[in-house]
Parts: C-alpha cells; structure tokens; sequence
C-alpha cells in the first residue's frame, strides 16, 4: 500500500463518512478521517480509518495541506447541520472552498463532495429569509465554485437521507430531483447514507463520474451502471 492509495475524509465522523471507510478500506485504499474531536477517534477507528483531529473550520491551509499532500483524493462529507447560518456559511462554504483550493495546490486532483439533489435551484426558489436558505445557498456556491476548478470532482446530490441499508441500486435523476419520463413520489426521493458511501466508494475506485454532478435516489440500477 502507497501514499497514493490514501483518501482523506473531511467531516470524518458523520454518518456518511463512517458508513464509506470501511467500504474505501474493503477497496483497498487507506483512509484518514479528518475529525474535530478527540472523542470522536474510537468511533473513527472501527470504522477501519486513522482519525485526525482538526477543525476544518478554522484550519488553515497550511494545515489542511499537512493531510492532503500525496494523498488519491479528498473527499468532503463534512456540514455544520445548518441550524447556525453563519456556520452554516463556515463550514459547507467557506470550509469547501478552502479544501478545493488547498487540494489544487498539494497536487490532489480528485475531489468529491457530499451536496443534496436540488442545491442547484434551491437558491432560485426559496425565500432569503426561509431557515433553509444559508443551507442552500452554501451547498450551492461551493458546488458551483468546485466546477470552476481544474479539479477531477464529483458532486454527490442525494436525496433525503435515510437509515436503511445499502442496495447497492439508485436512479440517477436531473436537477430538479425528477426522472425522466415519470414523476416521483415524495417517498420515492430519499437516498440511503450507506447508498451514498457506496457511491462514493464506486466513483473513486473505478474513477466514475468524473467532472460531473450525480444526483440519485435509491433505485433499481447498479451503482456500477448507474454512474460510469
């Protein structure tokens, strides 16, 4: 195992990203999971990955260049809940941006980053003063910012996130969260965290959807067919 086949995580001890290090580690990558607390670490050990602790929030890029030098890809699962806009602000975009940029200077060129379905119109139809709005505004200046980049990225839109177990099947959607030819119920627009992580592990290890935006749901398509 080299340096090369290491991934590092940004938001490491959230749902998604503990659900993808045991699959990324199953791959044979190493995985370092950048975390903000200590107490954090032993859920981030199981997991099969090697806790950093370091609050991407206000880490510099010095120090996030400390983690991503050498590394195969970075992968940005971390969010500030949204319950606090201006962390909210902090986090999903100012953090983001932070990493995109500091990852183009280490020499890491594979991106991929955790957004939601419709972060692309979100902005477009929701009032500024509804909660959701710092939410969606961030996700979708970050996303929009990473597409400018050189980087080789993927934004990952699910949908609703559930706790369900992975099928290993989704259904690739457009921008709006609908499929083409039918309209989706709303129970039909929810995606399973470990969906997601298997996501992420399918389009690292076998370089998929590069430069491209995926929003999906669970659905009745083989990750591997869905996303190419």
């Amino acid at each position: 195992m080299t340096d090369t086949d290491r991934i590092v995580i940004l938001g490491g001890h959230g749902k998604i990203a503990l659900l993808a290090a045991p699959r990324l580690t199953a791959a044979g990558f190493t995985v370092d999971s950048v975390i903000r607390k200590e107490d954090q670490r032993d859920d981030v050990r199981e997991a099969g990955a090697n806790p950093v602790v370091l609050d991407i929030e206000t880490a510099t890029e010095e120090d996030l260049a400390k983690q991503f030098t050498g590394a195969k890809a970075v992968v940005f699962s971390a969010g500030a809940g949204g319950a606090d806009p201006q962390r909210t602000h902090a986090v999903d975009y100012e953090a983001a941006v932070r990493a995109m940029k500091t990852a183009q200077q280490a020499g890491v060129q594979r991106f991929v980053i955790v957004s939601y379905v419709t972060a692309g119109i979100d902005v477009d139809r929701l009032e500024e003063d509804n909660s959701f709005f710092p939410y969606a505004k961030a996700k979708h200046d970050a996303d929009a910012h990473l597409r400018e980049t050189e980087l080789d990225y993927t934004i990952l839109g699910p949908g609703r996130l559930t706790l369900d177990p992975a099928s290993e099947q989704i259904q690739v959607v457009d921008s709006h969260g609908e499929a083409e030819g039918r309209t989706l119920t709303d129970e039909e627009k929810v995606t399973s965290r470990d969906n997601v992580a298997a996501v992420i592990t399918h389009v690292l290890r076998d370089g998929a959807g590069v430069r491209e935006t995926v929003n999906f749901f669970d659905g009745s398509t083989p990750i591997a067919e869905a996303i190419r």
